[in-house]
């Protein structure tokens, strides 16, 4: 007997996958049930290869009983319904950005900071990070125990899933009317994203940064180190699904390009694919579709003391959402948190 699991949001980008992930991964359920808005209503998802759920009515749906609850349905809908299911008895585990920087909720990435999980308890709520910043800590983490970074600079070039599914059609429907000269209809982005690239995600914040900047910088010291200093770079690219990192490191302590590759080889969730040819590295059309976060191009950057530059790609629906989330349920499971399954 299983888990009994709510996925709210399951009509979305992120909310498929995690039911597809659920499936994949055989997560112990009892039961499963879809939430979304009214407006859903009526529409089915699919769990697995043969089983279809009927879509529910989120703001009417009673969470007693239910166990683990998947969220991401946008923070402003997540701050009503996320504290109603804890109070409900459910582990929420929210994807959105209502509760990362919630002193009270810890903020996990299972291969970085596993043991912040045991935090959940003040409020019931688990925060998934940022998507670009979950693949970012996955590298970091090895190194930072391997010679404490000091710094990191890093530079996005970030997938238009991160939008959801309007900003997948936006790119589609540019892109098709470049080709057959029709006139270019900006709906989800600023300026046009077909054949361009948009340094700007999320909101300006006082300072010149956007919110996609700050995040990375905020959730990185979180989850990882409060001392390291972080600047970031956020940029949307003409790709449908996977986002790409350049990173810089400076570092306390030495470290050569073969230390660091080494570390990254024996760290969990990341595969090292750095060859110095042709084709050998990795880019967002070989990682999508995988778990895995990928590192390529390990190098020595000789203008700063101790310094790494390295390039991270992974799939930021799976690893960078819907992934992560479950393998937070897993460790749940794991290491006896949850009350035991019916």
């Amino acid at each position: 007997m299983g888990y009994r699991v709510a996925v709210i949001g399951a009509t979305g980008n992120v909310g498929r996958e995690m039911l597809s992930i659920l499936a994949e991964r055989e997560f112990p359920v009892d039961e499963v049930v879809a939430l979304a808005s009214e407006r859903s209503i009526g529409r089915q998802v699919s769990f697995g290869e043969d089983d279809i759920l009927d879509v529910q009515d989120l703001a009417k749906f009673d969470f007693k009983g239910i166990d683990i609850v998947l969220s991401s349905p946008g923070a402003k809908i997540s701050a009503v319904h996320a504290p109603r299911a804890a109070k409900a008895g459910a582990v929420v585990i929210d994807n959105t950005s209502q509760f990362r920087m919630d002193p009270d909720v810890p903020l996990v990435v299972p291969e970085v900071n596993p043991q912040a999980i045991a935090g959940f308890r003040k409020r019931g709520i688990i925060a998934n990070p940022n998507c670009s910043t979950i693949q970012m800590v996955v590298a970091l983490r090895p190194l930072h125990a391997l010679a404490k970074i000091r710094r990191v600079v890093v530079s996005t070039y970030q997938s238009v899933s991160g939008g959801g599914k309007e900003a997948m059609d936006e790119l589609f429907n540019q892109t098709r009317a470049v080709y057959v000269n029709d006139p270019i209809v900006k709906e989800k982005f600023t300026k046009q994203i077909a054949f361009n690239v948009i340094p700007h995600i999320d909101v300006f914040m006082d300072d010149g940064s956007t919110k996609e900047e700050w995040k990375m910088m905020v959730e990185t010291k979180k989850i990882l180190d409060p001392a390291i200093k972080i600047v970031a770079h956020c940029v949307r690219v003409p790709v449908f699904i996977g986002h790409s990192e350049m990173v810089n490191i400076e570092c306390e302590n030495p470290i050569s390009a073969a230390e660091a590759r080494a570390a990254l080889k024996r760290a969990p969730g990341i595969s090292v694919v750095d060859h110095r040819a042709d084709e050998g590295y990795v880019t967002p059309v070989e990682c999508a579709g995988e778990d895995l976060v990928y590192v390529s191009r390990i190098r020595e950057d000789v203008t700063v003391e101790n310094g790494l530059s390295f390039w991270v790609v992974a799939d930021n629906l799976r690893k960078g959402a819907a992934l992560n989330a479950v393998q937070i349920a897993e460790v749940l499971v794991k290491d006896g948190h949850l009350r035991k399954a019916a």
